[in-house]
């Protein structure tokens, strides 16, 4: 166990964890809603610390990142815990447990061992991900800072609420974000554990920090995929952060609470990808799902096609220097290791 980063200490032993929105006001005794952090006597522990429940090497596209390096390899990594409870979690056997209780546990992993790992496997990046890599911040902090002094890029796979504090603190921790975009209900956001304004406020102070942000939207029929919601994410993301950030709608397949509901109809997914466009989106992605060209970057002025793929799978790249190679126009992204 390591004593946690982000708290206060308040009257009669107990804390208040600033890690996330939450802001868990937890009894001596008592651990946080993700299940990882622990007041021990007034002291706030970590119990994730080392404590991994994978690693793997990964695409980077599968994170999914498809404007940060394509082709590149993560090497990824997860402890158990989560400070949201989706009920379409697919990874719950995991995020959904406290902690030390799940049967997934690794032998424990020091930091040294992770980027040992990553360059033995010849990865360019370390990601943090499968479940919210804010709740495991202070193992995070040692792996990225070694893996930023081996040349290791650092991307996150998350939620997006984490609270001002950890984002401030997260150079040079973090290079690029997939963001869950879940919904743009409110009602619905508390339904998973969480609240929509906190995520939009991280979108911009990403942003801000100048981490490369690409937004993922899960497509749940019933859930968030009305048309005025999808118009709604569409419309925030190209006025209020930027028409090319990349919008990945995910195709929603039956798991853990939300068994019953089928999976989201082709045509749903292909008028989500029409919306986005129509809002001025110049790189909108279909996900879970292999759907020509709807995977592939185009060129948003000779609409000529720079990066071709197939699912998680780099195809063909033709970009030279960041730019399409007909008419020289710039697609955002980082394209080189040194530009991050």
């Amino acid at each position: 166990m390591r004593e946690a980063l982000f708290y206060k200490s308040l009257s009669g032993r107990k804390v208040q964890c600033n890690l996330c929105h939450h802001r868990c006001q937890i009894e001596s005794g008592q651990r946080g809603l993700c299940h990882v952090r622990e007041n021990q006597a007034g002291r706030l522990m970590t119990l994730a610390h080392g404590q991994t429940i994978a690693q793997h090497v990964d695409p980077i596209e599968k994170k999914p990142l498809f404007h940060f390096l394509p082709g590149s390899a993560a090497y990824s990594i997860a402890t158990q815990g989560c400070n949201f409870h989706c009920d379409y979690c697919t990874n719950w056997h995991v995020s959904q447990v406290s902690g030390g209780a799940s049967e997934y546990l690794q032998p424990e992993s020091v930091p040294e061992q992770i980027v040992t790992s990553a360059l033995e496997a010849q990865c360019q990046h370390l990601a943090y991900t499968y479940v919210e890599p804010t709740i495991f911040f202070e193992y995070l902090q040692e792996v990225a800072t070694l893996g930023h002094q081996a040349k290791l890029l650092n991307v996150w796979k998350t939620n997006g609420f984490m609270t001002p504090e950890v984002l401030t603190n997260c150079q040079p921790l973090m290079q690029a974000a997939n963001v869950d975009l879940k919904t743009f209900r409110e009602r619905t956001y508390r339904e998973f554990g969480g609240r929509l304004t906190p995520v939009l406020d991280a979108i911009h102070h990403m942003q801000a920090l100048g981490i490369w942000i690409e937004i993922t939207t899960v497509i749940i029929p019933g859930i968030n995929d009305s048309r005025d919601e999808l118009i709604e994410m569409a419309e925030f993301l190209a006025k209020d952060v930027s028409v090319d950030t990349p919008w990945h709608l995910t195709r929603f397949f039956p798991a853990y609470r939300m068994s019953h509901i089928p999976p989201t109809p082709l045509e749903t997914l292909h008028q989500a990808y029409e919306i986005g466009r129509e809002a001025g989106l110049n790189y909108v992605y279909l996900g879970n799902v292999l759907a020509r060209e709807t995977q592939d970057t185009v060129c948003p002025q000779c609409h000529t096609t720079v990066i071709l793929r197939r699912g998680s799978q780099l195809v063909e790249n033709s970009l030279k220097a960041g730019k399409c190679p007909q008419c020289e126009t710039k697609i955002p992204g980082i394209w080189k290791s040194d530009q991050a």
